[in-house]
């Protein structure tokens, strides 16, 4: 960990020499705000992700969480002043603050996409990965949202506020922040491909209308966007148009890293089109999949355990889960709650699905989860709370599932 922490300070320190001493040789004209910054910085920092992802280094989800973890980090970072910067009489004092904004900077992101565990030798403190809980996340958001009454032209302040929004699962409020980045920053297509993802949220999950027209804005301006090219797919084979189904999540496909927890799952959906489009030259054969024993839902209650409780905090995450009792993990039906609602009630059904090929519906038996997850995301993370239920037939009804286990680091790592 010494020589790794060496080898950092002299990179950065390299990195200094060739910034800090023209600003010292230059009077700076005039001060950018501290928000004015930090936006600049996190603009920055999503667009090394973006190339990341394009050159294969960084899988989507890693993508996706990285992105949201640096937002969080702006987020509180925005909210600590509104009050712009004194500008500084020479340009030593901006040097002096480039000169402690780039370490800080370098340490942010390599937080965000790399592991600190790795060099520690045992495993790192429990939490939240950005260091905040979910009502003070959600304090700052509202508190962010406040602060775009007065800035109303920011398009990239507008980008963050509808991304938070969408991780809290307030997907009408996302989809009203992107339609006004969107209006500001019209060229660009994974804002585009976000909005149209919140718009099908917040309308009932669906693509149809305003978030399709969307996804072929974000298309004709980055043809190889792999959210747009996804999310396309879907709206085509929704609409059984199963040929341009399979145009889109090819050409997804071929943009995806190979380690990519996505590519096993474009490539069944492009064998359940292929399928349904029947065979080459005749015409397109629209099948239903065969209903699973007991119909197409799942009932019941999530608890949690009473020597857990001191762990959770109300406003704490749950996700609650259906997963192929035989058959891949990826989640057949998910459904979000808070730990402030448990003990719970719920189904889950087909409208559900993460995936139009994986559905309750079409499996006999399942398992339900439930999960409390301290970073508000999906997949899995040490120091989360879970629970499984056995085994049961889809059409259940009063499934218990109590939250007894708290998930711990891999051995090994």
């Amino acid at each position: 960990m010494i020589a790794f922490v060496l080898v950092g300070a002299v990179l950065i320190a390299a990195a200094l020499l060739f910034v800090v001493p023209p600003l010292l040789r230059r009077s700076s004209r005039t001060a950018a705000t501290r928000d004015a910054v930090n936006v600049a910085v996190y603009r920055d920092q999503l667009r090394e992700l973006e190339l990341d992802l394009r050159a294969g280094t960084l899988a989507v989800d890693q993508h996706e969480k990285a992105r949201r973890e640096i937002e969080a980090r702006l987020l509180a970072d925005v909210d600590k002043s509104d009050a712009p910067a004194q500008p500084p009489p020479r340009a030593r004092a901006a040097a002096l603050a480039l000169g402690l904004t780039l370490p800080i900077c370098a340490l942010a992101v390599y937080l965000a996409v790399g592991n600190p565990r790795a060099l520690l030798p045992q495993a790192a403190e429990r939490g939240s990965p950005h260091g905040l809980s979910a009502q003070q996340f959600e304090a700052l958001v509202s508190r962010l949202a406040a602060r775009m009454k007065d800035h109303p032209d920011d398009g990239e302040g507008w980008t963050m506020l509808a991304r938070s929004y969408a991780v809290l699962g307030r997907f009408g409020e996302a989809s009203e922040a992107y339609a006004k980045a969107a209006a500001r920053l019209p060229r660009d297509a994974q804002l585009l491909a976000d909005y149209a993802d919140a718009l099908a949220m917040a309308q009932g999950r669906t693509l149809q209308g305003e978030p399709e027209k969307i996804i072929l804005r974000a298309l004709t301006i980055d043809p190889d966007n792999v959210k747009a090219l996804l999310l396309a797919g879907t709206a085509a084979f929704n609409r059984s148009n199963h040929a341009a189904a399979i145009r889109h999540w090819e050409r997804a496909l071929k943009a995806l890293p190979e380690e990519s927890d996505m590519v096993q799952r474009v490539q069944a959906s492009i064998a359940q089109a292929r399928s349904l489009a029947g065979s080459p030259g005749g015409k397109a054969q629209i099948a239903k999949p065969a209903p699973a024993q007991g119909g197409s839902r799942v009932s019941g209650v999530v608890r949690l355990a009473p020597e857990l409780a001191g762990k959770v905090a109300p406003g704490d995450i749950v996700f609650i889960f259906a997963r192929a009792a035989e058959g891949p993990r990826m989640p057949l039906a998910i459904l979000r709650k808070r730990a402030g609602d448990l003990p719970a009630e719920f189904t889950l059904d087909d409208t559900m699905a993460m995936a139009p090929q994986m559905k309750l519906s079409a499996f006999p038996r399942v398992i339900i989860g439930a999960r409390v997850s301290k970073s508000a995301n999906a997949t899995a993370s040490p120091g989360d709370l879970q629970g499984l239920s056995a085994p049961v037939n889809v059409g259940a009804k009063s499934v218990s599932v109590v939250i007894d286990t708290e998930l711990r680091e891999p051995s090994g790592k």
